[in-house]
Parts: C-alpha cells; structure tokens; sequence
C-alpha cells in the first residue's frame, strides 16, 4: 500500500513558540547527555525554589474530597466571586460572578476568547514584542495578528498615533499586556488611557494581561485597565502562576466588564466553548479564594532585600558590567529584555549567539525575535534565578560575545 506523507495543518503556518522551540528541544538533548543546563528561557518559579504559599496548597488539599466531580464550565463558584472581590477593590464595580471564567491557565483562556470572537480575516492589535501566544492564537483563530511597535525609545510602551493609524474595519480587538512580557515595561496612566480611547472609538474588545500584576519594583506603579474602560468590552486576564508561584497548578481566569450588555451573543459564545471542554482544573480552582483574599507574600519577595528584588538588581548590574549588553530597567514582570549594541558587535544575530551560548555555556535564553519583533539584537532571560547564579550567567554570556567581538576583527 502507497503511503502518503502525513501533512500538519495550514494554520500552524504562521505559529511559532522559540521560547520552547528548537533551542529548548537542544537543551533537553544536552540533559539527557548529562549536561547542566542553566535554562532561563521560561519563567517558571518552582524550576528555582520558589514554592507556592502554604495556605493555597493548604485550600486545595482540604477541599479534594469535594474535586472529583466536575465543576460548573466557568468554574467553582468561591474562585470566580473572589476574581469579582479583586475587581472590585479596583473600582470596577460592574463585574458579577457570571462574567468569570476560569480556565487551565490564562493560555487556554486566551484561545477560547479569541475563538469566541473571531471570523477569518479578522484583524487583532498586539504588541510588539509580544507574548508569542497572543499572534499564535489569532493565527489558529483565522485571524489576522498586526503588530503595534512597542520601542525602546519609547520607554517598550505603545507610540498611540501609530497605534491609531494600524486600525482598519476588520480590526476587531486589541491586547494590551501590562506588566510587559518580555520587556518588563509598566505602561503609564496616559498610554492606558489612550488605548481605551482608541478601543472605545472603535469598538474594539480590549484583551488586557495582567499576569504579573503584581510584580512590579522600585515604585513602579501598576494600574489596572478595567476600571478605566467604560464603552467597550474588556477581558482582563490573570492567574495563579506567576504571582503565586504555582504554574504547574493550571490555573487562570478571565473577568469581562466595561459594556457587558453589548456582548450577550459572545458571551453564549464563549460559555458554549466552556462548556465543551466541561471546566478546568478543579483542585486548582480552591486555591483562588486564599491566593486573592490572603497574605500577599510576594510583597517580601519584589522589595529591596527580597529575592526578586535581588535578582533583578543583579542582572542590572551584569549589563551594565558588560562591555555590549545595554537594558532598559524593567519595572515589572519576571523578565528583562536585554539589548546588544551592534556598534561593537556588527551583524550580530540573536539566535545565533543563542544556539552559542547554549553550546559553550549551558545557558538557554530566548532570542529577542522570538516575540515577533523584526530585530535580532535583544534577547530576553528570566530574572527568577538566585542572584549569584545571575552573576555567574552574565560570566559566561560576556565570554560568549568576546569570542564573537574576536572572530569579527
């Protein structure tokens, strides 16, 4: 019998995910060969100690005898009411329990929205750099992902005149993600405004990634993009992973407020999908209630003298030890985005220097074009390491591109 040869999917065409990619699957292979891989490709805390507060550990194993069945599609009633208790905290006064959903991480929940929303052609605003999950999901969704420059001039936050000039009639949404993933950038009060202005003229759902809401430093100020939102529909999006420490608990969620009652068919549309894949993570799902109304110890962990703190105090001081790194402070998140200056290294090339220092170090970072920006001179590494551990990666990183500087002259 002929065999055919088995095709993937045409609308993989434009997905890529490097933070896991080829470089990642290269540092599996040197694991396996008994190599120690320093990988900072991923911010994901329990890889570097950090353990999830005993009290939500606590909420989920008192409440498992309850966690066998399934739950409710938008999830356990005490989650999503202590999602509207932290929104309402923040003055968004028109969000209920029914406007929540939980899902498997805010990455399922991301795809859900977006499928609920969009038809082929449909154009979504991201950022760039952005989160490659956001681009990924719009292209799955058959939408159309257009990217808004977030510049380093600038600060990684959004120019909002060229912001304004990418909306077209089939734009549909626009994400905004706030602390920035990879960069690190806190957006002012001004640029959020400004997009919720934009969103509002247009009637654009506004799709906001508060992940590390959190997470922020040295008097950075956070502010939530919901309560600012009055005449369009808003999405903000948060979970357990990052500020709670606990990735591997799968769970997030989504809060719709702003101009719910324009957005009855699509909120069908998005319970129906829910519905389909029955509910999420419901062990999970009791720690939301504790994390939220608890203790907030990441406080101790984001001041000075806190691990976070330190560690990224020293990758601050590790560019600015280096004779080619450059770094725009990040004020938030759990990542910085680091710059090369190509006036002493010519022609460099992130992933090649990647794939290098991968090689020769056994360190893993993440390209800079990885984020769907059209340069190749950032890459971006997780701060969660110990500070030592920090210094002694930009020991070898600095190693790398001395050999580079050599093979040049």
């Amino acid at each position: 019998m002929m065999q055919k040869e088995l095709r993937t999917s045409e609308s993989l065409r434009d997905v890529r995910y490097e933070i896991r990619g080829q470089l990642a699957q290269r540092a599996y292979e040197m694991e396996r060969q008994g190599r120690e891989i320093i990988s900072l490709n991923i911010g994901n805390p329990g890889l570097f100690g950090f353990r999830t507060p005993d009290t939500i550990r606590m909420a989920m194993i008192e409440n498992l005898a309850t966690s066998e069945a399934y739950c409710h599609q938008k999830g356990i009633f005490p989650a999503r009411e202590a999602v509207v208790m932290q929104q309402q905290d923040r003055g968004v006064m028109d969000v209920t329990a029914d406007d929540v959903y939980i899902g498997n991480g805010v990455s399922e929940l991301i795809d859900l929205t977006l499928r609920a929303l969009l038809n082929p052609g449909d154009e979504v605003l991201i950022p760039s750099p952005d989160y490659p999950l956001w681009t990924a999901a719009v292209s799955l969704n058959d939408g159309k992902p257009v990217h808004y420059p977030c510049t380093e001039e600038n600060g990684f936050e959004p120019d909002l005149d060229q912001l304004a000039a990418l909306v077209t009639p089939q734009t549909r949404a626009l994400v905004v993600i706030n602390p920035n993933n990879p960069t690190g950038a806190v957006y002012s009060r001004a640029t959020l405004e400004g997009m919720v202005a934009l969103a509002e003229k247009h009637g654009l759902v506004i799709f906001s990634d508060e992940i590390y809401d959190g997470m922020i430093y040295d008097g950075a100020e956070f502010i939530p993009i919901a309560p600012l939102v009055k005449n369009t529909l808003c999405g903000t999006f948060s979970g357990l992973s990052k500020v709670y420490r606990a990735c591997g608990f799968r769970v997030g969620w989504v809060s719709f407020s702003g101009a719910n009652g324009m957005a009855d068919e699509y909120l069908h549309a998005l319970d129906l999908l829910a519905s389909l894949r029955l509910c999420s993570n419901v062990p999970g799902q009791w720690g939301v209630q504790t994390a939220l109304g608890g203790y907030q110890s990441l406080k101790e962990l984001i001041s000075p003298g806190g691990r976070l703190y330190e560690s990224r105090r020293a990758v601050i001081e590790g560019v600015a030890h280096s004779k080619y790194l450059t770094l725009l402070t990040p004020g938030g998140s759990m990542y910085a985005f680091v710059g090369v200056n190509t006036d002493e290294l010519p022609g460099f090339n992130d992933h090649d220097f990647a794939l290098q220092l991968l090689e020769e170090e056994q360190v893993l970072v993440a390209p800079g074009s990885s984020f769907n920006v059209d340069y190749t001179d950032h890459f971006r590494i997780t701060t969660l390491p110990e500070a030592a551990q920090i210094t002694d990666v930009f020991g070898r990183i600095e190693r790398v591109l001395d050999k580079i500087k050599a093979s040049k002259t």
